[in-house]
């Protein structure tokens, strides 16, 4: 999208937000590896837009950890071991690269570590509407099973359930990590399985969180992940990309 198409959306708050998406993009695809990141005046005239739209976007650019400013060394691309990658412009961004088993196994070690404990405390800690949210989640997939709903979204839409009825904020936090490893997930076993995702597996992580086990809910809830680290375990082995 040029410049133009952004001015016609109006605002100098849309302006910052698509320099800040190029930008962002640019930083994290690769686009300065070989060369250094643009002065602030070369950004400005690159976009076509002003010096305080330009500061205002690497600004947030460097709240990211993206990017660093030091004196006399003017700004920097910081290493990707510096970036948030909890910020869900920064994970948008990183699944823009070329499909990475690596990066979609990253995703299921974070997430093998966290899941299963949030199913665990929301077999202890779930209120009704909790509970209710996660059936709900459920059926959706169900639903999805028939045609009759976004597999996807479904399934997005049970994990997420399982996160908020942990009742820890701490994990309620994992929403958009998880989504997003979902989302690299889905695409990863449709591409290399062309299934979807277990209808009884979720079905145990429901019951044991309605029937307040603890221990099966985490115990059901490992085993969706661990199925999909074993897909991507076989695929890394025979040398898929």
């Amino acid at each position: 999208m040029s410049s133009g198409d952004h001015r016609a959306g109006g605002g100098g708050r849309n302006l910052t937000y698509a320099m800040l998406d190029e930008v962002g993009r640019d930083i994290v695809t690769g686009a300065y590896e070989k060369r250094p990141f643009p002065t602030e005046a070369e950004l400005a005239r690159t976009h076509n837009v002003s010096r305080s739209v330009t500061r205002e976007a690497v600004k947030m650019l460097t709240a990211k950890g993206l990017l660093t400013a030091r004196p006399r060394k003017g700004t920097t691309v910081q290493p990707s071991t510096s970036w948030n990658l909890f910020d869900t412009d920064v994970l948008r961004w990183l699944l823009e690269r070329k499909f990475s088993l690596g990066l979609l196994r990253q995703f299921s070690d974070l997430r093998i570590a966290i899941e299963p404990a949030a199913a665990a405390l929301a077999a202890n800690a779930a209120d009704a509407a909790a509970i209710s949210a996660i059936a709900a989640g459920y059926r959706r997939m169900a639903a999805a099973e028939a045609g009759e709903d976004d597999a996807l979204d479904a399934d997005i839409a049970f994990h997420i359930a399982v996160l908020e009825a942990s009742a820890n904020p701490f994990y309620m936090q994992f929403r958009d990590l998880v989504t997003t490893a979902l989302r690299t997930s889905i695409r990863f076993t449709n591409r290399f399985q062309g299934r979807t995702a277990s209808l009884p597996a979720h079905r145990a992580v429901l019951d044991a969180i309605e029937e307040r086990h603890a221990e099966a809910a985490r115990s059901a809830m490992a085993a969706i992940i661990s199925d999909v680290m074993v897909l991507i375990a076989d695929a890394e082995k025979s040398g898929a990309s």
